[in-house]
């Protein structure tokens, strides 16, 4: 490492592991320093090879690694390895051995780890369909806070584990115990603060040994470096798989069916931050004396630098795209509030105190919500509830907020129940509403986020109904569309089934249900399941309640719909060009330099602006067509004026826009006109005849005439390659200045004329404006009468003048238009790079003496000799 740059002084064609972490620290210290820096992630089929019984040779490697990381970084940053969640606690090879091996506790106890990475992947759940598996009992849905956290330190992987693949599909779970050791946390990976809190013991062949591993217990935080859930499905079933249908490695979760739920990612990901930040759950360290996960630093997985929504939605800039919906991304879902938060908000503004307010019952999130008029709270959160499917009931002293589709937990009969007072009447009012009264369909509208909260209307509708009535209403929130079509089925088939209640009188007894409890009503030689909607209390419990069936709350989305997204306009800084060339046209004055911009996208305007100071810059003028430019593909090389160059050729690739071959008389009038930079601003102005297209953008340019309008003078005699290169037409625009700004050193700022004058997109650049079209052109036909035989005597020296008029450009007979005030020349003798003597005329001839040769030679030229000169016309 030399300063900031980093190179490799190994062995040549080394591409190992080493190196590449090796160059990162580097790279880490070049850039100022990190706070922490991983050695590796999830190499569990590197660290588990063995080279012994209990020797693992990546183990060892990894130490000296963290140690060179050590010595480049310094004693800073925090240094760890990030293991997969089912390696960091041991190695337990199926080979029948009985091993069990803390491979890792030399990494872990090594000086120069600073914590226990862990990418956390555990299952925190085995959600079946129906309600007939284990875990349908234990809370009414899978999203359910209570029951996630439960299998944090329980459930699989702590309390039982499945044996094999048919053991998994018949829940047929074996509890993990270990026997006489009576240590079982050594085979229990959700078991963090058993492994974290004990010291371990290594078992070859299964038995323990009577000596400790390095680790020490308590002596290092935890850290989740990873901590993610796709957004799939079941994904809290097996949160470590990724669906690709690209890849072989594509698997949905267990008992996944395979449709996106963006619900059960942040159920997961609140489940397990909620729990690790309650202190009961993360124990002190008496070592270091913080907590044993350090939740500051997990790292939730995974988030994406690409800006949403065009990433997913441009899949033809990003092939990926389409693994965002069912994928671990929370770019596009992390925005989004959780709906228990929006409800906790708007609570107290109800009047109702938040330490008595209950949300841990919902789930859910809410990507956007509008309260576009005076409202009541209450009114919010009916639109909420009615959207979401909950309710809110008072009990035990607080207020508790629940989704529907809970569990029965009680079973009516009507021997259970009261008779009226009357003795009249059945104990039992059971109702069923009329076809008529529901409605045939629903039609829900929303926003999506993904679509700048454009409105999106999605509808559910039973067909073989004796009614017509359709319902809609329009929600103030953003939802994406699939899944506000699975809420609008979920609210229709909710009323549909509870066009059935009942209306009955329990005992004091049943004092213990509330309202939103689920009872199952034994009537009739049926069970039918009843939400209690209202409970008035007397001497007796009045009692309202409608049928519910749980199926109704766990409906697949509906079809995905692909945003409709136009791709953001983004004007960055244009190529600029400022140019000093002869006249071009008849609508340009001679004096006028030219601007030449050049941007992809086009910003329709280009603003100029100058000054002659840093700043106080002022509008000069605008011009609104992009140029032609580009560069040189291949070296340029000099040629002949005045005749065509057939030897050379000009390859040029062009940024935008098109050439095409013309014929010698369009050539002659103008056409093809081309600027080549040939030096620091010097341009050749080059016309082409011929123009071949011969690979995208790149032209091939032949039957050339160089030096055009006076520019002979600029021809070198090798262009290199990358030399810019620009198309001399009316998208090349005059600048406004007048004769006075000549020779001025002006500053200039040149970009988008939405921007303002300091906005980073306008380039800044110093342009001294010399008038190049006022100069006249080189004269021609220089007569060298010195190389003639003759006597000794005056020399007469003439030429032929040419004009820099547009109108001398004529195969008329007679001379050219004189486009100066005045016809004046000057005529340097010289020596080498030294001048003689000045010969000023008003003739297209001058007369160099017998006696001014004498003066300047010593003896008048004779036959033979040379002169050189330099002719100037004024």
């Amino acid at each position: 490492m030399s300063g900031t740059n980093v190179s490799w002084t190994g062995p040549v064609g080394e591409w190992s592991l080493r190196r590449m972490i090796l160059h990162y620290a580097h790279l880490c210290k070049a850039a100022g320093g990190v706070d922490a820096f991983l050695i590796g992630s999830e190499m569990p089929g590197l660290t588990t090879i063995r080279s012994g019984a209990s020797t693992y040779p990546a183990v060892t490697a990894f130490k000296a690694l963290a140690a060179d990381v050590r010595a480049i970084l310094g004693a800073g940053p925090k240094i760890g390895y990030a293991a997969d969640w089912s390696e960091y606690f041991g190695h337990h090879p199926a080979d029948g051995s009985g091993d069990v091996f803390f491979h890792l506790d030399p990494l872990w106890s090594d000086a120069n780890i600073n914590f226990i990475g862990i990418d956390n992947y555990m299952p925190l759940s085995d959600w079946r369909d129906g309600f007939d598996h284990a875990d349908a009992a234990l809370a009414p849905a899978i999203f359910d806070r209570e029951y996630l956290q439960s299998n944090i330190t329980g459930g699989e992987g702590f309390d039982w584990f499945y044996a094999s693949a048919l053991d998994r599909t018949t829940q047929n779970r074996t509890p993990i115990t270990d026997g006489a050791a009576a240590k079982p946390w050594v085979f229990r990976f959700k078991d963090l603060r058993a492994w974290w809190q004990n010291p371990h013991f290594n078992r070859p062949g299964g038995v323990e040994s009577g000596a400790q591993t390095a680790w020490v217990p308590q002596s290092k935080p935890i850290w989740f470096t990873e901590l993610g859930c796709p957004a799939i499905d079941r994904g809290t079933n097996q949160p470590n798989v990724f669906f690709d249908p690209k890849s072989s490695e594509s698997f949905t979760p267990y008992f996944s069916r395979g449709w996106r739920d963006d619900a059960i990612q942040r159920a997961y990901l609140e489940a397990s931050f909620l729990f690790w930040g309650q202190a009961a759950n993360n124990p002190v360290s008496s070592v270091y004396g913080n907590r044993m996960v350090h939740v500051p630093e997990c790292a939730a997985w995974t988030w994406d630098a690409r800006p949403y929504p065009f990433f997913p939605e441009l899949t033809d800039v990003w092939t990926d795209g389409p693994n965002w919906r069912l994928g671990h991304w929370l770019t596009g879902r992390l925005g989004a509030v959780s709906l228990a938060a929006l409800v906790r908000h708007l609570c107290p503004r109800a009047g109702m105190p938040e330490p008595l307010i209950d949300v841990s019952g919902l789930w859910g999130g809410v990507e956007g919500y509008v309260i576009s008029a005076l409202e009541a709270p209450r009114a919010s959160l009916s639109t909420l509830a009615r959207h979401f499917g909950f309710d809110a009931v008072e009990s035990e002293g607080r207020i508790k907020l629940l989704m529907r589709g809970r569990i029965a937990g009680q079973t009516i009969t009507p021997d259970g129940m009261v008779a009226p007072a009357s003795a009249q009447g059945d104990v039992m009012e059971l109702t069923r509403a009329q076809e008529t009264e529901l409605p045939q369909a629903l039609k829900w509208q929303v926003a999506r986020a993904d679509e700048d909260y454009d409105a999106a209307q999605v509808e559910a509708r039973r067909i073989t109904v004796d009614t017509t009535r359709i319902a809609s209403e329009s929600f103030p929130m953003a939802i994406p569309p699939e899944e506000a079509e699975r809420r609008c089925r979920r609210a229709l088939m909710e009323a549909w089934v509870g066009r059935e209640s009942a209306v009955f009188r329990l005992p004091p007894s049943r004092l213990a249900l509330d309202p939103c409890d689920v009872i199952l009503l034994d009537h009739d030689g049926r069970q039918a399941e009843m939400r209690l909607v209202s409970i008035a209390d007397s001497d007796l419990r009045s009692i309202d309640a409608v049928r519910q069936d749980r199926a109704v709350y766990d409906l697949p989305p509906g079809e995905p719909r692909p945003a409709s997204l136009s791709t953001p306009t983004v004007f960055g800084a244009p190529d600029v060009i400022l140019l000093d060339l002869p006249q071009l046209r008849e609508d340009q004055p001679a004096h006028r330099p030219m601007v030449a911009a050049h941007a992809k996208p086009w910003p329709g305007e280009i603003a100029v602006y100058r000054s002659a100071a840093a700043d106080g810059f002022a509008l000069l003028t605008t011009f609104g067509t992009r140029a032609r430019m580009g560069v040189l593909a291949a070296d340029f090389f000099a040629g002949p004026v005045s005749r065509f160059d057939l030897g050379n050729a000009l390859v040029v690739d062009l940024y935008s826009g098109k050439l095409e071959s013309v014929t010698d008389i369009t050539l002659l009038g103008g056409a093809n006109a081309l600027a080549v930079e040939t030096g620091a601003g010097q341009w050749e102005v080059v016309q082409a005849g011929n123009a071949e297209l011969i690979a995208p953008g790149r032209y091939r340019l032949t039957r050339l005439l160089r030096g055009q309008r006076g520019t002979e003078n600029a021809v070198a005699g090798m262009v290199s390659s990358g030399a810019r290169v620009i198309v001399l037409d009316t998208s090349v625009a005059p600048l406004p200045i007048s004769e006075a700004d000549l020779g001025l050193p002006w500053n200039w700022r040149i970009g988008p004329a939405s921007k303002p004058v300091s906005d980073e997109t306008l380039v800044a650049a110093t342009f001294t404006p010399e008038g190049a079209g006022l100069r006249p052109f080189s004269v021609a036909h220089v007569e060298q009468p010195w190389r003639t035989a003759r006597s000794p005597g005056d020399l007469t020296i003439r030429w032929t003048r040419r004009s820099r008029s547009l109108a001398a450009d004529t195969w008329g007979v007679g001379d050219v238009p004189l486009a100066e005030d005045n016809e004046t020349y000057e005529v340097d003798i010289l020596d080498g790079a030294t001048r003689k003597r000045t010969l000023q005329v008003a003739t297209t001839s001058a007369l160099y003496t017998a006696a001014q040769q004498t003066a300047d030679w010593g003896a008048p030229l004779g036959p033979g000799q040379s002169l050189s000169i330099r002719i100037y016309q004024l």
